[in-house]
């Protein structure tokens, strides 16, 4: 059978944050606490749910049309203008897609040729790697650093680039380090972007989880917009992730070869999600910013919690992860994560399935519940202090 499947399908492994969810599901133990998955324990509010039940009580079960609902194309291109001061077509340069992750990949489908090479700074979101080697491309890894806040400098791009790079994947804020860039790190990288002509996709699910000022899109940088593929969504900031809506917004051209792309495969974004969306848009600012304060609370919670227990783990600004260090105790991440989630019921991600360059670290969500994450640290302490023990 294997003859008659895909080289290139085979030859992707599957998400190892997949992973760890399955066992958990299959332990089925109450006692277990899950926090390998980005997804909030918000429940979205309830003005954006009305909407939706609003607009299946009248009847709106139709298709739209490919690009999306006007008004939603309208709402983001006022967004963009109000958020980052970015203005966009909203006929011809925004496609409303199911989720990030379709934008992520008709994205690089629509710009890809055989051979041509996608710069991934890593550890970076799972889909970037598999979505470049099924649109044809070349991943050329970046390995991202600790000591430089896992952000990507103009040097490290600079190295990365050849004669056959033809796209940079810009992971900020970063799943699944938190890290961000700042309007002074991208000034720099833009400089080397334009020099080299280089197509930007830039991917700001979590621009709006920023606990350092406020995010700053690379689009927003002069001479970038034109070259600039913006990725955002409902999922992570308006706790809507079973609603499947993300976006793209860009040069016309390229949102033109992504709608083909999507009208082909996709046909539209979910009708419901899509009338949902334009009110989170338009009166959700509010509901952000009570989540924001939650998250960040149990940001500076679990920071604190791993200095006390002498784990190493730099501050991160961004989106709803932490990746602390656990290189002290001489085991590999999956390891650690496989004997933490076996012995203390508690499920965390390996640094490896963010790519090779996560290895010594664990990704922990904090897009839990302030109970739920107290129970795991308070396991994670004694599982740590039984490792150190052994040493």
């Amino acid at each position: 059978m294997k003859k008659q499947l895909s080289d290139a399908v085979v030859g992707i492994k599957p998400s190892g944050i997949r992973k760890f969810f399955d066992i958990v599901s299959e332990m089925n133990d109450p006692d277990v606490v899950s926090l390998g998955v980005g997804e909030p324990d918000f429940d979205t509010p309830w003005h954006i749910r009305d909407e939706g039940i609003y607009s299946l009580e009248r009847g709106r079960t139709f298709y739209t049309s490919n690009s999306g609902l006007a008004d939603l194309r309208r709402e983001i291109c006022s967004y963009m203008r109000r958020k980052q001061g970015i203005s966009y077509d909203a006929a011809h340069e925004v496609l409303v897609t199911v989720g990030g992750s379709e934008a992520i990949d008709i994205g690089l489908r629509a710009i890809i040729n055989p051979g041509d090479e996608v710069l991934i700074p890593q550890p970076s979101y799972v889909s970037y790697e598999p979505c470049a080697v099924l649109a044809g491309a070349k991943p050329v890894i970046i390995r991202l650093k600790a000591e430089n806040e896992f952000r990507l400098t103009a040097g490290e791009l600079e190295e990365a680039i050849t004669d056959r790079t033809k796209v940079l994947i810009l992971p900020f804020p970063n799943n699944p380090t938190g890290a961000i860039m700042e309007k002074k790190d991208l000034e720099s990288v833009a400089e080397v972007i334009e020099r080299h002509d280089l197509i930007v996709m830039s991917d700001e699910i979590y621009g709006e989880l920023t606990y350092k000022g406020k995010h700053v899109s690379i689009a927003s940088i002069p001479g970038m917009k034109e070259r600039t593929i913006l990725i955002n969504g409902f999922s992570k900031a308006y706790a809507m992730t079973g609603w499947r809506l993300g976006y793209a917004c860009g040069p016309a051209d390229i949102i033109a070869q992504m709608t083909k792309i999507h009208q082909f495969a996709i046909m539209c974004a979910p009708t419901t999600s899509q009338y949902a969306a334009v009110e989170a848009l338009r009166n959700g600012d509010g509901d952000i910013e009570e989540m924001c304060i939650a998250y960040n609370q149990r940001r500076r919670y679990l920071l604190n919690a791993f200095k006390e227990m002498g784990l190493e783990c730099f501050e991160p600004y961004g989106a709803f992860y932490v990746f602390p260090s656990i290189k002290q105790f001489g085991m590999t991440s999956d390891e650690f994560a496989t004997r933490f989630l076996a012995e203390e019921k508690v499920a965390v991600v390996p640094g490896t399935a963010f790519g090779e360059c996560g290895e010594g670290y664990l990704r922990i969500s904090y897009a839990y519940s302030l109970e739920s994450l107290k129970i795991a640290i308070g396991r994670l302490e004694r599982f740590v202090k039984k490792l150190r023990t052994a040493q």
